[in-house]
């Protein structure tokens, strides 16, 4: 794909609001909608959490594998050690998880659609809820 000296960009911030205090929720027709908005047919495609307890990845929708991750998370970073953060506000678990999973996302953008795999979902996590979030999706390429 060619691509010219210009480019444009549109942004919009979803609101979510959460229910759970670990949470995994998959955001992609969410996401698939800012796209279709913007208009932009090539080019690519961020998703950002503004917080710094929740994180954003790309993975499967399957039940299993979802209880899977949630797991993994618990056994990496378990909620009750003893981090010195929690002196402050005892969330220093879903500090640490988000920075295991990262805050954001891009995706290449082909054709007007998200170039995921077949299996492919965009999820965000909720790390410390339940809560109100906001995701920030950025698309910038050509129409």
């Amino acid at each position: 794909m060619k691509c010219g000296v210009f480019m444009e960009v549109y942004t919009q911030e979803l609101p979510l609001r959460t229910s759970r205090r670990v949470e995994l929720i998959d955001i992609t027709s969410m996401v698939s909608g800012v796209l279709e908005s913007s208009g932009i047919r090539n080019g690519i495609l961020n998703v950002f959490s503004r917080h710094s307890t929740s994180a954003i990845f790309i993975n499967e929708n399957e039940s299993r594998l979802l209880s899977d991750i949630e797991s993994m998370l618990e056994g990496t970073v378990p909620v009750d050690a003893s981090y010195g953060h929690n002196a402050i506000d005892n969330n220093a678990d879903s500090h640490l998880r988000a920075v295991l999973l990262g805050g954001s996302q891009t995706v290449p953008v082909i054709n007007g659609s998200m170039d995921l795999g077949t299996w492919q979902s965009i999820f965000f996590a909720e790390l410390d809820g339940p809560r109100n979030r906001r995701i920030r999706v950025s698309v910038a390429g050509k129409p």
